[in-house]
């Protein structure tokens, strides 16, 4: 079923929808899901919450593609439940590492105040990865994004792991100096 059409059973209202979103994403969102809760239970769970937030966002949301829409909806619960759950106690998953790399390039002063520059925040960091050279940015969408481990990433992309560690240490830091320079990181 094309995704245009799945789209119009939600906007029907149609029950039919969620098990079409099953079948065509569901492991597709299971494994996003995983890569960042490492608990099959949870990650099932996250799934089933992606088809009920995608039903009560469609109407009004329209999305010209779903793959992505229900990709973000998942990571989104998928990191909501990460932070319920407090792993940074419990380890697993490629959460905490990917957490832990990211963490330079963030200000060291803190959490950034109020939701207004959090947006900014996430729009310079997308204007940035988007201006990447395209194995950089696969690489770290693939990791920061989707929470892959690096040696997932690596294979996909057609780099080595250890390869693959050095494109993402470079952009860690080229990320770090793009944000200085847009007044996101102070030392």
């Amino acid at each position: 079923m094309e995704d245009r059409d799945i789209v119009a059973l939600y906007w029907q209202r149609d029950q039919k929808a969620i098990a079409s979103t099953a079948e065509k994403y569901g492991a597709y969102c299971y494994t996003i899901a995983n890569n960042i809760l490492a608990n099959q239970q949870d990650s099932e769970e996250c799934v089933n919450d992606t088809y009920l937030a995608a039903w009560n966002a469609m109407p009004p949301s329209f999305p010209d593609l779903l793959k992505p829409f229900l990709a973000k909806l998942t990571r989104r619960l998928s990191f909501n439940h990460f932070k319920h759950r407090t792993a940074f106690k419990r380890g697993g998953g490629q959460m905490t590492l990917v957490l832990e790399e990211l963490r330079d390039c963030a200000s060291p002063e803190g959490n950034p105040e109020g939701e207004a520059i959090a947006a900014e925040l996430g729009t310079a960091i997308r204007q940035f990865v988007r201006a990447l050279p395209p194995r950089e940015g696969n690489l770290f969408v693939r990791r920061y994004f989707f929470t892959e481990s690096v040696a997932e990433a690596a294979a996909l992309c057609g780099v080595s792991e250890n390869h693959a560690s050095q494109i993402l240490s470079r952009t860690r830091k080229k990320l770090k100096e793009y944000l200085k320079q847009e007044g996101f990181y102070h030392e």
